[in-house]
């Protein structure tokens, strides 16, 4: 992609549909649900109601990127410890994390809040700030949206998603899963690569000069709750996350940028995340927005081939959070 982003769309939604086909062809072994509302969408269960797992995290994390990464379990070193985790590779970052993986369409209706992600942003593409900036848009004749969330999308709420993006209902596929479950677990910790590049937007740098990327982070183990799981999966990223950019920059803006990346610059740094949300009696919009990054990252630039590397992992941090009873 280089310097910047296709316009003409790179088949976001078709790749993902693909991948939900293939999670309900596949469902008695991926241990998933599926069925249809009575007003036409199609929801894929991957963890409310139905035990979800490894296979179905990988196949969620795949979607939320628009089938445009490479996901795997490798194990991953931390503090001389081997933990089992995620790496994940992909060749267009600003499309498949950005316009795709990132959280950002809020769908509200009534009582029921979710945030959204997965590839029908890219269609729906109710971000117009952040979307003008990737340069990118689809157009697509059906949909695929992720929820993170324990309360299955009715058929109000699969309405006024289908009327934001202009599709009917029949045309959208729902995947859920809540994030005390194995596959959401999965798929937050995949979001290794997604959270270094939504950083270097808040500090201004444009992501589209991002070529490719590929990171690790250690999977966390299933919570007993949402609220410590919400914990867990943001201290594999914040403590445990180790990303790796090469970009179409020169050397001043990269030498500058690295040290600003990581989670360690962040004032709110330095204790498990669900210590954090309580210092600030639980309210999400008091921490440092700017802690939420990798805990280490490396900047190639494509010109020079010079590398510039910030941060660093705890495994302290990790242990603490991951480990406690």
């Amino acid at each position: 992609m280089g310097g910047g982003v296709s316009e003409t769309g790179l088949g976001l939604n078709e790749r993902a549909w693909r991948i939900a086909d293939a999670m309900v062809a596949n469902a008695a072994e991926l241990r998933v649900t599926a069925r249809t509302l009575p007003g036409g969408a199609r929801v894929i269960d991957a963890g409310i109601d139905t035990p979800g797992g490894y296979g179905a995290g990988r196949a969620l994390a795949e979607i939320c990127m628009g089938g445009l990464a490479d996901v795997a379990y490798p194990p991953v070193p931390i503090g001389g410890d081997p933990w089992p985790g995620v790496r994940v590779w992909t060749d267009h970052p600003a499309v498949s994390c950005m316009a795709s993986q990132y959280a950002g369409w809020a769908i509200q209706v009534g009582k029921y809040f979710a945030m959204g992600s997965g590839p029908l942003r890219a269609h729906a593409r109710v971000e117009k700030e952040l979307f003008a900036k990737l340069r990118y848009a689809e157009r697509a004749q059906r949909g695929v949206l992720v929820l993170e969330t324990r309360a299955t999308p009715t058929d109000e709420v699969t309405a006024w998603v289908g009327q934001k993006a202009g599709l009917a209902p029949s045309q959208l596929t729902f995947v859920v899963a809540p994030t005390a479950s194995l596959a959401g677990g999965v798929q937050i910790a995949a979001r290794i690569l997604e959270t270094g590049l939504h950083k270097m937007d808040t500090l201004g740098f444009d992501v589209t000069k991002v070529v490719s990327g590929i990171g690790t982070a250690p999977l966390p183990p299933v919570a007993k709750n949402d609220l410590r799981a919400i914990g867990r999966t943001n201290d594999c990223i914040l403590y445990g996350g180790q990303a790796r950019y090469t970009v179409s920059a020169d050397d001043a803006e990269l030498a500058e940028l690295a040290p600003k990346v990581p989670a360690s610059a962040s004032k709110d740094y330095g204790t498990p995340f669900y210590d954090i949300f309580k210092r600030y009696d639980g309210d999400f919009y008091k921490i440092d927005p700017l802690l939420f990054s990798p805990a280490e990252v490396w900047l190639t630039s494509v010109g020079s081939g010079k590398t510039y590397h910030a941060g660093h992992v705890n495994p302290d941090v990790l242990r603490a959070s991951l480990l406690e009873t």
